[in-house]
């Protein structure tokens, strides 16, 4: 019995490694429609445009593809048995990254914006509520007397990250009459996040176009 083990072994093992012979390193030609992209190999750096790949004998890789205002791309190599075989050349289309192109770069966002004014504080109140209510639906607090008004957040998925939205006003002084703005913008790298999960979004430096100016009309309207 122990020789018949001992027997069935040594046919797996022997099977197994002609297996690995006959696989061997695989080399894959792969191209990206961009050329500046950045190419990692299981984690490393490897190069960018065009690449070889090698693929080892026996061996899965991952081919992860980067580049600003694109979508990321995770492709896997394997060169196994009973997994198809890696193509001798592999060309990658990468597409437009849409929440990348939704949004806007700013130095607006996330911070405190002092805006002066010279209207009366009822008259200012009035018309910060008023702008602001053209451009987020629900206002979750105002408070008048303490200068104090916040929306609810918005959000909005996109294919490879969620995004969401909110802006804040403070009564910064009274003398001259102050307001402390501050356009909150987060994104958690992931689809369909939910708005309450606060510990997966951070701070994104791009605002989504359709809030850029919310922070200029609020500064051009209260001045004048």
């Amino acid at each position: 019995m122990k020789n018949f083990i001992k027997a069935g072994f040594l046919i797996f093992l022997s099977i197994t490694l002609s297996l690995s012979a006959i696989a061997g390193k695989k080399t894959v030609r792969f191209g990206v429609s961009e050329q500046d992209v950045k190419i990692y190999i299981d984690g490393k750096l490897m190069g960018s445009g065009q690449l070889d790949i090698v693929v080892p004998s026996n061996a899965c890789i991952t081919v992860k593809v980067e580049k600003i205002g694109f979508l990321l791309e995770n492709i896997t190599f394997c060169n196994k048995p009973n997994y198809a075989p890696p193509p001798k050349t592999y060309y990658l289309e990468m597409k437009k990254d849409d929440a990348f192109d939704a949004s806007e770069a700013t130095d607006m966002a996330n911070i405190d914006m002092e805006i002066k004014t010279h209207k009366p504080e009822i008259d200012a109140w009035k018309l910060i509520s008023q702008i602001i209510t053209s451009y987020f639906d629900v206002i979750e607090v105002t408070d008048r007397e303490t200068g104090y008004l916040r929306t609810s957040w918005v959000l909005q998925t996109f294919k490879q990250n969620t995004v969401r939205t909110r802006l804040i006003v403070k009564l910064g002084s009274t003398d001259p009459l102050t307001y402390k703005v501050k356009l909150v913008s987060e994104q958690s790298g992931m689809p369909q996040t939910s708005v309450k999960s606060d510990e997966l979004f951070k701070e994104w430096d791009r605002v989504l176009r359709k809030y850029k100016e919310v922070i200029h009309e609020l500064q051009t309207r209260l001045g004048s």
